[in-house]
């Protein structure tokens, strides 16, 4: 039996706009999945902060001033909402508009959402884009959880482990649109490291490696603490002339792919880990630390190597062991695993099972 059409409803990060890198790598999760999904015939809005963009998807943009990111909170810190709070405003939007849509997708990693999700009378889905980060948003994804047991949705096991609720998530991964990345079978000498320079990505960990190794590193990602790159500055004076910037797509894996492999050194559970498919899209090997996202994406000794974390020695271990991979390997499993309808098809199981259980319940 065909799946009905449906109008999706998704709810951005309220972290800055769309397009800017502020939102990680929630971005290409939404705009992967809004492309999935409308090319399988749905109707696909997103709400999202003034200025975003997000390819040729319908996006209503809301003014308003953005919400302090996650991260760089402490796990105690309570839930709060500045003045003129775009998050705020866009959830009464989503009040104000939800009879025109069959669901109600949210991707923010904060409080209000998953507070109001008991007062929408149109079905609240909650895809939680980071792990564990602090006490108040444990106990609203708990709350929901123990209300809505099949309305949370994660990217990894590892990920929904991290909240004590395993059993309560949908594992659903991630994917890219393998048409705009480029297989590249001849690399130069240099590695990559991709990601947000913030202290929890633990770029010095890539740094000291490739010092020690000396072997060139590109760094690619929005420069988020200003504070923490001054001082890898100081510490790897190198990094200053390896930073390339936030790119676009078209040019981000035109350089990924000419590099020999991906460094990932993350400091926290990393939720899933987009740069690692990038980077196998291209034909690029992963090197990972096996903490999180990444060790549920890299086939050690196939299309990467896994690190203990935070071992700085097996990370120049592992690059020594780079030219034992295949880099063919590594495209195979980005076409197998991360093409865009896989992605779809696998939330568009998740939808539908949600609607037909708010059904159900609204005729007991």
């Amino acid at each position: 039996m065909p799946t009905p059409r449906r109008r999706y409803l998704f709810m951005s990060t309220p972290v800055g706009p769309l397009g800017s890198g502020l939102g990680g790598g929630v971005e290409l999760t939404l705009l992967n999945l809004s492309q999935g999904l409308r090319q399988r015939g749905h109707q696909v809005t997103v709400v999202a902060p003034e200025q975003s963009t997000l390819g040729d998807c319908p996006i209503v943009t809301i003014p308003g001033a953005w919400q302090p990111t996650a991260h760089t909170q402490g796990r105690a810190t309570p839930a709060t909402l500045p003045a003129d709070a775009v998050l705020a405003h866009m959830w009464t939007y989503a009040r104000q508009h939800q009879a025109a849509f069959d669901l109600i997708v949210n991707v923010a990693y904060d409080w209000l959402p998953f507070y109001l999700t008991p007062f929408f009378h149109t079905p609240v889905a909650h895809f939680v884009t980071m792990g564990s980060l602090s006490e108040v948003m444990d106990e609203a994804i708990q709350q929901v959880a123990d209300q809505y047991p099949n309305r949370l949705g994660a990217y990894t096991q590892a990920q929904a482990a991290t909240f004590g609720a395993e059993a309560a998530f949908q594992i659903l991964g991630s994917a890219i649109d393998l048409t705009l990345y480029d297989f590249c079978d001849t690399p130069g000498s240099a590695l990559a490291w991709m990601g947000r320079i913030s202290p929890e990505k633990g770029l010095e960990d890539a740094l000291a490696a490739t010092a020690q190794t000396q072997t060139p590193l590109k760094i690619l990602g929005k420069l988020e603490d200003a504070d923490y790159w001054q001082h890898l500055c100081q510490q790897f004076p190198q990094a200053l002339d390896s930073y390339l910037g936030f790119l676009p797509t078209p040019a981000l894996q035109q350089v990924v792919g000419e590099c020999r492999a991906l460094l990932m050194t993350p400091r926290w559970v990393e939720a899933f880990g987009n740069v690692a498919i990038e980077a196998l899209a291209c034909g690029v090997p992963v090197i990972a630390y096996h903490r999180g996202g990444p060790a549920e994406i890299i086939r050690p000794g196939e299309t990467g190597w896994l690190v203990d974390p935070d071992d700085v020695s097996g990370l120049v271990q592992a690059i020594q062991r780079i030219d034992q991979l295949d880099r063919r390997a590594c495209r195979r499993q980005a076409e197998q695993q991360y093409s865009l309808d896989a992605l779809a098809v696998r939330f568009e199981a998740w939808f539908e099972a949600i609607l037909h259980q708010s059904t159900v319940a609204a005729l007991d």
